[in-house]
């Protein structure tokens, strides 16, 4: 693959900047999703949620606080939608938990007055071992027409070498009724709704039990099952993200670390190699593909950290770790770059890509902390370089907005950078 060259490159984006508080520095590997942030009101308003369960409203331009609230979990995941009862259009903010209960919960987005709440453990069963990893986690959040949500939760257990999954999608109407769920034993990692709200796609990560479909397209009204489909591939991993451009799903396969474009009813319109198995002297390494995005008959791949076949420990890099790429409707390469660290979650709005990139702990050089924006259709780039890591990104309009968290490497003495919410402008 070639590099993109663009005058824009290095460009900044001068971010503003305030302070959230404390966080348990991140070391030379990353992190488990511990921060979000959600740009709401058309650009006006950005929405942190921090580790701590603090959900805080901004103006997006002066960053003073409208409100504050205590989500009941680690609050790992945001979303935005309109209405959030049958008789408000108000646009309302949803909060996705990690930890005891689960909790899905909306919150008006003028006042941060709670609208619903949902704990999913109810559904998911709770922790049988005290650490994050076993926690009941609400991995995903997708907004529909007239305060519609979609969201996926998952938990994890293990007892010797026997590990189990326990998963549930659900549509929630305006008022947080549940409409529907779908359950399965498998680890659901990802959602996307067609523009049309009609089907939405459900990307199963992690499938050892009787569930072993990557990938599973429902009808957004009832819940019932269009198609299915799987990369075919040996062992438990399956899909990394899914993303609907009119009639056409992409998808980026951690089974073979591929990236494909499906067509109605699954059908493989094409599929490119992203960071498949390659020999490199004596070790065989791979990376994974971890996010998808389609927008315009256009199509963009990140992958991850390189791994080697035999051992998780290398020092050696996949030619492909870290990278973005983009394609057209027939697969043909358009662009690539590098986004050198580890993307946590790959943000967008329309032809605009951002991705918050955090350590690369195989090289551990702080240059790679950065937030870098893509044209989808040129690869025309911007970079906010940052001393911590950037964990997470939104962007809607001319508004994006980063998560930075201190990180200290193993083989240093220095911290680097602060807990903090990063906002620009990216006209």
């Amino acid at each position: 693959m070639v590099d993109t060259a663009d005058t824009e490159r290095d460009r900044p984006l001068e971010f503003r900047s305030v302070p959230l508080g404390e966080i348990e520095t991140a070391r030379s590997r990353h992190m488990w999703t511990r921060s979000a942030v959600e740009v709401a009101e058309s650009g006006n308003l950005v929405v942190t949620g921090e580790w701590d369960g603090t959900v805080t409203a901004r103006d997006a331009d002066s960053l003073e606080a409208r409100w504050t609230v205590e989500h009941p979990d680690h609050a790992v995941g945001i979303a935005s939608l309109e209405g959030g009862s049958s008789d408000d259009g108000d646009e309302t903010i949803v909060v996705a938990g990690r930890g005891e209960s689960g909790t899905i919960a909306a919150y008006d987005a003028a006042t941060g007055d709670r609208r619903w709440r949902y704990d999913t453990v109810e559904d998911l069963g709770e922790a049988v071992k005290d650490t994050v990893f076993y926690l009941p986690y609400v991995v995903a959040l997708e907004s529909g027409a007239d305060g519609r949500l979609y969201a996926a939760a998952r938990r994890y257990e293990r007892d010797g070498e026997i590990r189990r999954w326990h998963s549930t999608v659900y549509a929630f109407a305006a008022d947080g009724s549940v409409r529907w769920t779908a359950e399965t034993d498998a680890s659901p990692i990802a959602l996307d709704l067609d523009a049309d709200g009609e089907r939405l796609a459900v990307g199963y990560n992690r499938c050892m039990g009787d569930h072993d479909t990557g990938l599973v397209v429902l009808e957004a009204a009832s819940g019932d099952p269009l198609w299915s489909w799987d990369p075919g591939t040996e062992g438990d991993r399956r899909v990394g993200d899914v993303s609907f451009d009119g009639e056409s799903i992409a998808v980026s396969s951690h089974g073979d670390k591929r990236g494909y474009l499906l067509g109605p009813g699954g059908a493989e319109r094409w599929r490119v190699d992203l960071a498949v198995e390659t020999e490199l002297e004596d070790e065989t390494l791979y990376a994974y593909p971890n996010h998808a995005y389609a927008d315009d008959g256009r199509v963009a791949f990140v992958t991850g950290n390189t791994y080697a076949v035999e051992s998780r420990e290398t020092e050696r890099r996949h030619p492909n770790e870290h990278r973005i790429a983009a394609f057209d409707a027939d697969g043909a390469l358009l662009w690539d770059d590098e986004v050198r660290g580890f993307v946590h979650g790959l943000a967008a709005d329309g032809g605009r890509l951002v991705a918050p990139c955090a350590q690369n702990f195989r090289v551990r050089d702080p240059d790679t902390h950065a937030v870098r924006w893509f044209d989808l259709e040129s690869g025309a780039s911007a970079t906010e370089r940052l001393d911590g890591i950037a964990t997470a990104a939104a962007v809607e309009g001319e508004t994006v907005a980063a998560i930075e968290e201190p990180v200290a490497y193993h083989d240093e003495g220095e911290t680097r950078g602060e807990y903090a919410l990063r906002v620009g402008s990216l006209e």
